[in-house]
């Protein structure tokens, strides 16, 4: 079993957490992931006329006393969704921050995820993990319990930073694993422009997706006014300048930015939850997931 970094103070703040898909909720008739089945099921829906292979146990004998006739009762089951995490790994996701070097955006988004499987495998749904490398499409297929936990956290523990995100090609297990109505969350920085594309793509084909940004303390402050030489990690392209002078027009520049990803994101009908590495980890799931008014309804 991989590192578990849900740690039991993390796994108790989860319990308020409920992940729900909209679109397979209308879809099914309501409730959390309710669709109506023939079957046994948790609650009562309606009579229907008997067919052969239904279950004699399921004949409703009181009502074939009064009527003559077969009945069966048929019932709305909740259906098990589909949560399918898909975790940008390229190079810039090894970045961290100076007052915590030790802790970079892959690691909170490595923790983030398994916060998410542990919600989704806690309510009987499943769960599945894409990671997005240059050189390798890491893919644990959608599956439910303890076991797919563990296949999960191993499969997290190994997963390091590098490259960039894979090509078209590599990306066609993504298309054939995630089923039309199945619920995905991309977790990345979002600076490479491939990423949010998959993104939008996958909502534009029926996916439903939510999205969680994950950035550095330097990228929201830029609090630096040295010398300096600024590190494209993907690339290895260096830019030398002078901090101070360059705040004012890396924010400008960065806002902008934002402001367009976040509008590309709400026109294709993605929610976004921005994590900036020294803020509250449980801060973008409960934006996403908290049960109740005005959350969890993702």
């Amino acid at each position: 079993m991989g590192h578990d970094p849900v740690t039991p103070g993390l796994r108790a703040q989860l319990r308020g957490l409920r992940i729900a898909s909209r679109r397979s909720s209308a879809l099914r008739g309501g409730g959390q992931h309710r669709s109506r089945d023939k079957g046994t099921g948790l609650e009562f829906s309606q009579y229907r006329g008997y067919e052969p292979g239904d279950e004699p146990r399921r004949i409703d004998w009181k009502l074939y006393a009064r009527s003559d006739r077969f009945f069966v009762r048929e019932a709305e089951r909740d259906s098990p969704l589909a949560v399918w995490i898909m975790l940008d790994a390229s190079a810039s996701m090894a970045q961290a921050d100076e007052a915590r070097p030790d802790w970079s955006r892959l690691d909170a988004a490595k923790t983030l995820a398994a916060c998410i499987a542990e919600v989704a495998l806690r309510q009987g749904d499943r769960a599945g993990l894409v990671a997005l490398r240059e050189d390798a499409l890491a893919l644990v297929p959608a599956a439910a319990g303890s076991r797919q936990r563990e296949r999960l956290l191993f499969e997290l523990e190994r997963l390091q930073a590098g490259g960039g995100v894979p090509d078209e090609a590599r990306l066609r297990p993504v298309w054939e694993r995630i089923a039309p109505d199945d619920l995905v969350v991309v977790l990345g920085d979002f600076l490479d422009p491939a990423v949010p594309a998959l993104a939008t793509r996958l909502a534009a084909a029926r996916r439903e997706v939510l999205a969680i940004q994950l950035l550095a303390v330097a990228e929201r402050d830029f609090p630096f006014d040295d010398g300096r030489r600024f590190i494209d990690p993907e690339t290895g392209e260096a830019l030398p300048g002078d901090a101070r002078a360059l705040r004012a027009e890396f924010l400008a520049k960065f806002g902008e930015a934002q402001r367009a990803l976040h509008a590309r994101f709400a026109e294709a009908g993605i929610r976004c939850a921005v994590h900036v590495l020294d803020e509250p980890l449980l801060q973008p799931l409960r934006a996403l997931f908290a049960a109740g008014p005005g959350g969890g309804d993702a």
